[in-house]
């Protein structure tokens, strides 16, 4: 596993984004793990973040890409903090662009907050996390509706690993494919079970013995078949 993705897993943890207990999804599933990264709040972690999110797709898209798009309303502030991150770490001219909830009908009109779309322009999608895919039903025909663009793909924080509302294949693959664009993850669930049920020196992971079995009785019920 990459450093990045390491850190990022602790990073979670200590911005108390991702947290371990009993949690009742908005799907009504009985989870023992939640992910919230409306607690991204400061500026520091918002910098961290970014980049995180700009190393995640560097490594799967490079830096050939036009706009870099976040649904509202948490893809706001995520595709600003990675547009700059991106800009930063590679020297990336990539430009934001996200959506109002409402349509805006005075001064900057329109639907769209940023960058203006064009035909021909390449994007990639920016999200938190997705459990059933049903964002990408707004935001893929908000997109199309306003130029001839090619989506390239969409990158969010966690992949859980879980089904989606079809019940055979996670939310990321749902997406891939009934829309044909690819779907990645800074890190994935199992990759966030494998570094913290491994803790350095003295340490006590976070992921002890009970977390594990509560994580897999999870998983046996609703994971992904690999």
């Amino acid at each position: 596993m990459e450093q990045y993705k390491k850190d990022f897993i602790d990073f979670m943890v200590e911005s108390r984004v991702l947290q371990f207990g009993e949690f009742t999804l908005k799907s009504g599933r009985k989870s023992p793990f939640y992910m919230n990264a409306g607690l991204y709040q400061s500026g520091d972690q918002l910098i961290k973040l970014g980049e995180f999110y700009a190393r995640a797709i560097h490594a799967e898209y490079g830096t050939d890409f036009d706009v870099l798009f976040g649904p509202a309303y948490k893809g706001i502030p995520l595709s600003v903090a990675t547009v700059m991150a991106l800009s930063k770490l590679y020297g990336a001219k990539i430009k934001y662009c996200a959506n109002r909830k409402e349509i805006k009908d005075h001064g900057d009109k329109g639907i769209l907050l940023g960058s203006k779309l064009h035909d021909g322009d390449r994007i990639v999608i920016i999200e938190d996390v997705t459990t059933s895919g049903a964002s990408m039903a707004e935001t893929v025909p908000i997109l199309r509706a306003q130029a001839d663009v090619d989506i390239l793909g969409l990158m969010v924080s966690l992949n859980r690993e879980e089904v989606g509302l079809g019940g055979e294949v996670s939310a990321l693959d749902e997406i891939r494919n009934k829309y044909g664009f690819s779907t990645h993850a800074i890190v994935t669930m199992s990759e966030v079970v494998e570094h913290l049920s491994h803790a350095e020196g003295s340490a006590k992971p976070l992921i002890d013995s009970k977390m594990k079995k509560s994580l897999e009785a999870y998983y046996k019920e609703y994971g992904v078949k690999h």
